[in-house]
Formats: structure tokens, sequence, C-alpha cells
């Protein structure tokens, strides 16, 4: 190493030790009132306004120095200088999304051989297999929170902006990379322009499908407590219902491994339904069965009411159309969807968790009576 390279690995490992020294700090100054005091609504804002940092920095900063003290040897690597600020900002929020089930010394030497981006990967794939329910309703509140935005200029011209869930940004991505490569050596068209004519051919009318690709093990698909996240090419790791859904009626390259890691599959599937099958449910269905959708039957999903990984068939008796957000519902909203004796359908939202306290009765009531 040269010594302008041990001079930048050494700098940055002050730095990193400045940040943890800041993220201390700042978790100290969030449990006060101070910035409210200068008008600020959270501490997150005053950060951000006050330090000049970005929204996510000053979260990342504060969620760091309230785990520090379950990060011990995590804080130790960083002052040897074997893993950075950034790994340790990532393990925090696995620690806050994992709760008691956190364990530093299961993540730690992974964290030391991987890049802060593939850690992660690695800690989604963590919670998912000590939370397996906490995760999905942490991806189901992404798909929530997905948001498309088009804007008119006077000119004509149209500005789009969006927020995706994992699943939906990797069907974007792969229907649009193909048509995004450049057209020859002459092509000196930027990235984003590339995206752009993408996007226009795709929606215009163009014949390029979406293949998703997507690596689980059995274990996961069946919904195994302790089964880690699914890989899916271009997105964050899934959970298990979001597989499912796309393997309900999907396009999609699959690669499935063994508790053990070794390859049991690697396929594309082609649309689970279709044919006759596809043509005779769409007959009996017209479209979305769910309760006042009107979602014409090509929107729609061929859905399996008992999933082929739970030994469904697939043939009428266990499929219905739904669209996409339904399906969603279904999958990953936990919903359920059931026919009733007069061949209607119904949806049921999911069970209502209620706390277990329960108040007891009022001193004052009890002084009264006696």
């Amino acid at each position: 190493m040269s010594r302008l390279g041990d001079e930048l690995k050494e700098i940055r490992r002050e730095i990193d030790l400045l940040e943890i020294k800041f993220s201390r700090v700042a978790f100290d100054f969030a449990q006060t009132d101070e910035y409210e005091q200068e008008g600020s609504v959270t501490p997150i804002d005053w950060i951000r306004h006050n330090c000049h940092m970005t929204r996510p920095a000053a979260s990342s900063s504060i969620k760091v120095g309230a785990y520090l003290a379950k990060l011990a040897e995590t804080l130790g690597a960083v002052q040897r200088g074997a893993i950075g600020f950034a790994h340790i900002a990532v393990l925090a929020w696995t620690a806050h999304h994992t709760g008691s089930r956190f364990n530093e010394l299961e993540l730690l030497p992974k964290a030391c051989k991987s890049s802060p981006g593939r850690l992660v990967d690695i800690c989604w794939k963590y919670e998912h297999a000590r939370g397996p329910e906490d995760f999905a309703k942490r991806q189901a509140a992404q798909i929530e929170d997905r948001r498309l935005r088009l804007n008119g200029w006077a000119d004509g011209t149209v500005t789009l902006s969006g927020i995706f869930d994992p699943v939906a940004g990797a069907a974007i991505r792969t229907a649009l990379d193909p048509l995004a490569k450049p057209n020859g050596p002459d092509d000196k068209r930027e990235i984003e322009q590339r995206y752009a004519d993408a996007f226009v051919e795709l929606v215009s009318g163009g014949e390029q499908k979406a293949q998703i690709q997507v690596t689980a093990t059995v274990d996961m698909l069946a919904g195994h407590l302790g089964a880690e996240a699914a890989d899916v090419l271009y997105a964050r790791p899934v959970c298990t219902e979001s597989v499912r859904r796309l393997a309900c009626d999907s396009a999609i390259t699959r690669v499935l491994f063994d508790s053990d890691s070794v390859v049991l599959d690697v396929g594309r599937a082609k649309r689970t339904v279709e044919g006759p099958t596809r043509r005779a449910l769409e007959a009996r269905d017209g479209g979305c069965v769910w309760p006042g959708c009107d979602r014409r039957a090509k929107w729609c999903a061929a859905h399996h009411v008992v999933h082929w990984i739970k030994g469904g068939r697939t043939d009428l008796e266990n499929m219905v159309l739904l669209c996409h957000r339904h399906h969603t519902l279904v999958h990953e909203g936990g919903w359920r969807i059931a026919a009733t004796e007069e061949g209607r359908w119904l949806a049921a939202p999911p069970p209502t968790e209620f706390s277990p306290w329960v108040r007891g009765p009022d001193p004052a009531l009890l002084r009264t009576a006696s």
C-alpha cells in the first residue's frame, strides 16, 4: 500500500471514530427537549438542519447511538480499522429490527468480510430468519408506501418520480434493463436517458416481458422458522409471501436450494396458468373476484387459494383471478379470500392484534363503593 493509501485509511478510521462519538451525543440529544425549544419537530430535523446532514444520515446516527451498548465487539472492530461506521450503522438497524433476538457475534465476522452494501443483504436475511412475521410486516408496509407521481409542465414535458418496494423495483429493473442497453458503440446516451427511452418503449407496446430471478431455499418457500429471506435479482431480500405471490402465477427464473445449500432446481418458470385453463378461468371470473373490484381479467393473476407449495392443485377449483393489488393483500397483507355457498367471494382482513393489558378497576370507584 502506498503512503497516500495508508494515510487515507488512517483518516477514514479517525472519521469513523468521530462518527461514533457524534452518534453517542446525538442519541443523548434526542432524549432531551432541546430540539423542541428551538422549534424543531423531531431531533432528526434539528440535526439535519443544524449539522448539515441528510435525514437518513441523521436518523442512522441516532440509531447507532441507541445501540452502542449492544455493539461492544463491533465498536472494537471499528477502532481496529477492520470495519467502518457504515457497517456499524447496518448492524444498529438490524439490532433495532430483531430486538432481543439480536446477537452481534453472529454477524460481526461476516461484517469484517463484507462491504457495507453486501452486509445489508446479509442482515436482511438474518432478520428474516429470526422474525419472519416482523420482516413480512415491514415489507407489506413498503408495498403500501408505493407512490408514482407524474407532473405536467407548461411546455408539455412530464416529470415522473416514484417509490417502490423491493419486488416492484426488481420487476421494473428486469423489464427496463434489456431495453436500456446501448445500441452499439456510437450510442452516446447517458444511462438515465436510456432508461427513459426504455420506459417509453415498454409502455408503448413493446414485447419485452419482465423475468424476475428468485433464489430461495425450500425451507423458506415452505415458511419454516429460521429460514433466510429469498434473494431477488436487482432487489433486497424478500419475505416468504412475496416469493409465493411471484410463484403463484408469474414469470420467474427460479433457483431452489435445500438447507445444506445444494441446488435442487434451476429453471425458467413460464406462466403457471395458461392456455385453455387460463381462458376458462377468465370466462368464469370475468376479472378480479375481490368484492367491489372491477379490474378486467387481462390485468389479473391466477391466485392459488391453497398454494401449490402446500399441495394445492393448479385447477379451476383451486384458483381465482385477483388484480395485482388484491393479490398482494392476500399474500403479503395477510387477507383471506373465500367463497360462499352461493358462489360469491368474501375478503376477510388479517386478525386484529389486541394488547394483553387489561385495565383494572378504578380505585376511586372502589372507594365510593366501600
